[in-house]
């Protein structure tokens, strides 16, 4: 399961080796100051929008990887039954950052821009 660090500069996204492996993604780091808007989704994987490419796609269990559409590309990770962070970027190599998480209000709190 991904897990989100913080720093007062940075915020961090670190994915198991499986996640990375089936996701074909890095840990994600941006800074702060790149986050435009957070939102805890209560249902992350029903939040998943777009074409998978690449990455890990089983309908109603697990969405891990890259979801592009148009003008977006998404990075995520998320599972059934499990809410979700949403944040928002300018200026970094993901538009979106899509992250399961089982406290995702506590999270999200903590992550809005100013906050």
């Amino acid at each position: 399961m991904a897990t989100i660090e913080t720093t007062q500069e940075t915020v961090r996204i670190r994915l198991t080796r499986a996640e990375k492996f089936f996701g074909l993604l890095r840990d994600l780091e941006v800074p702060r100051a790149a986050i435009t808007s957070v939102e805890a989704v209560p249902a992350g994987l029903a939040a998943v929008r777009g074409l998978r490419a690449p990455g890990l796609g089983l309908p109603g269990v697990r969405a891990v990887g890259t979801w592009r559409r148009r003008g977006e590309k998404t990075y995520v990770s998320v599972r059934r039954h499990q809410p979700a962070v949403r944040l928002r970027l300018t200026g970094q190599r993901f538009d979106t950052a899509l992250i399961g998480t089982d406290d995702a209000a506590r999270v999200a709190a903590d992550l809005r821009p100013g906050g």
